[in-house]
């Protein structure tokens, strides 16, 4: 903080940081740091093992293979979140979870669920897309500015 909003406490509220100081629990980073690395790299891993998979039983290339493989990422965060499993295991790792495609996934799913009650269109449609429409927003407009700098430089003998 800048040195022009510090303010001087009262005795009152000096006592009362004191207080607060003792009775909130320090936080464990490197525990929560350790967590989250380790199930991030385990959805990682799933995700490296079903490219694997989809490559060598279904005969995908390895570029290809990237689609399905993040379908079924999603399908598994929707349907762990739907049997709760997904929530104990984000209490757990924190933002291990949150690796793009499945915390994405489960933000869309859990919306959804949590506001079944008013109805398909204005419960579900309405406020899944709450925390998710900003993502998918930027993501096709940066996509956009993306193709459109691509076919300048083309269109101009670049790269």
């Amino acid at each position: 903080m800048s040195n022009f909003k510090i303010k001087k406490l009262t005795l009152t509220q000096q006592e009362y940081k004191k207080f607060t100081k003792v009775l909130v629990p320090n936080r464990p980073i490197l525990l929560n740091s350790v967590r989250a690395f380790i199930a991030g790299g385990i959805i990682c891993s799933i995700g490296q093992g079903l490219q694997w998979m989809f490559v060598k039983y279904f005969g995908f290339t390895e570029i290809t293979a990237g689609n399905p493989t993040v379908a079924v990422l999603i399908m598994i965060s929707v349907l762990l979140t739907g049997l709760g499993v997904y929530d104990h295991i984000a209490q757990w790792a924190g933002a291990g979870t949150a690796v793009p495609v499945t915390g994405f996934a489960n933000s869309v799913a859990s919306a959804a669920i949590e506001h079944r009650t008013e109805g398909y269109v204005l419960g579900v449609g309405g406020n899944m897309f709450k925390l998710a429409g900003s993502v998918i927003v930027y993501g096709v407009v940066s996509a956009f500015f993306v193709v459109l700098i691509k076919i300048t430089i083309q269109a101009l003998g670049g790269i």
